[in-house]
């Protein structure tokens, strides 16, 4: 599957950067019987339904000129915002999101929560800092980085 996902990264990347789009996140997996290609997109300002129909017809066309066919069961190709939960992938994300409310998820408990929300205060290559609010109260807590399995951008409730 890492092979479907470097392949289409390397064809889509191309389509993007003339568009000036952003590459969020290539997904290939399973659901069910069926499975789904998705292509996570973004622009300043946003991406509306005909940039997804733009990057999903020029990705077609490009995935049915290579030989031999890098994905050669029946698969359905979805294009889209990566939407309010943005995934936090990359340096620039990180930059981007600081000061936003984020999802940070953990491989192991930190303080007996395998999950915190927060805002993100400062991030380096170790370690992230949020300010969480635990009951009544906010205090910031230290992170490393080496420990978080997902972040993303959440909607505070």
């Amino acid at each position: 599957m890492s092979t479907v996902v470097e392949t289409v990264t390397d064809l889509v990347t191309p389509i993007l950067e003339a568009e000036n789009f952003e590459l969020v996140e290539v997904e290939f997996a399973k659901e069910g019987k069926n499975w789904f290609l998705r292509v996570f997109i973004d622009k300043e300002g946003g991406i509306d339904l005909e940039d997804c129909a733009l990057v999903s017809e020029r990705l077609s066309d490009a995935l049915d000129a290579v030989d031999p066919d890098p994905i050669p069961q029946a698969y359905f190709l979805e294009v889209s915002s990566p939407g309010a939960e943005r995934p936090l992938k990359k340096e620039s994300d990180y930059e981007k999101a600081l000061g936003e409310y984020i999802h940070v998820s953990f491989y192991q408990s930190v303080d007996g929560e395998k999950q915190y929300e927060g805002f993100l205060q400062s991030f380096d290559d170790q370690e992230l800092v949020l300010k969480v609010r635990i009951k009544t109260r906010e205090k910031e807590m230290t992170f490393e980085r080496k420990n978080i399995a997902q972040a993303r951008l959440a909607v505070q409730f």
